[in-house]
């Protein structure tokens, strides 16, 4: 198994923190800052998945986090479900996810598809779920 070393604690942070404004700022609608601030109910979630595998079994477990990443698109209250791959760790993913409200989140995380894939790909993990949930501040 091939190990990638790790990226220095100084600069690890940043690319990451990039990646999550870039996609808050798309996710905001037009004529989103003209609505009252408490009106906006939707849940941001970022996830990050280390699996700890290469070759064909990391192509399976790709697969696995493309058709999870399919399914849940599908899902009620889904805004936006991105599935990112680290450039240059290719065992290294982040989910970046919009749902409109807790409720459509929760419903998707006690989904049949969802315990499924965390079952599929609990095998390979590196480590556990890095699983955040964020609201906007405006």
């Amino acid at each position: 198994m091939k190990i990638c070393p790790r990226t220095s604690p100084l600069r690890r942070p940043f690319p990451i923190a990039f990646l999550i404004l870039t996609f808050l700022v798309g996710a905001i609608r037009p004529g989103a800052q003209a609505q009252d601030p408490g009106a906006n109910k939707n849940v941001y979630v970022v996830t990050h998945v280390d699996l700890a595998t290469n070759g064909d079994r990391l192509a399976a477990a790709t697969k696995v986090l493309e058709e999870f990443a399919a399914e849940s698109q599908k899902d009620p209250g889904n805004i936006r479900f991105e599935l990112l791959v680290q450039d240059g760790r290719l065992n290294h993913f982040t989910i970046v996810e919009v749902w409109q409200t807790r409720e459509a989140f929760e419903a998707h995380s006690s989904a049949e598809h969802t315990k499924r894939f965390r079952e599929k790909i609990q095998p390979v993990m590196g480590s556990p779920f890095d699983e955040r949930l964020h609201s906007r501040l405006q």
